[in-house]
């Protein structure tokens, strides 16, 4: 018999509505929280799209204070000054 597919089991385990684009020229460094104090959980390339779960306030990177928790793959959070909304803007969390 076939398994079927594990639904993620985090309480927001609907899909996300949001899409963005890394447009920082170097990648986006992804990390466990929504500060340059968090620790790096990873990184995307230019031209990255992620899948944006909402946002919140956090260090102020270049004037912008937003943040964004991305699920791509795993939960992570970018800073918003190098991600390019792709639709609307992505709610609060």
């Amino acid at each position: 018999p076939t398994a079927a597919p594990e639904k993620n089991a985090s309480t927001k385990a609907e899909a996300p509505r949001y899409k963005g684009r890394v447009i920082a020229k170097s990648g986006l460094l992804i990390r466990s929280g929504p500060s340059q104090k968090h620790k790096v959980v990873g990184a995307l390339p230019h031209g990255t799209v992620v899948n944006i779960v909402c946002k919140v306030n956090g260090q102020n990177i270049d004037g912008n204070p937003r943040w964004y928790l991305l699920s791509n793959g795993k939960w992570a959070w970018g800073a918003a000054r190098y991600i390019v909304n792709i639709g609307a803007a992505p709610h609060w969390c």
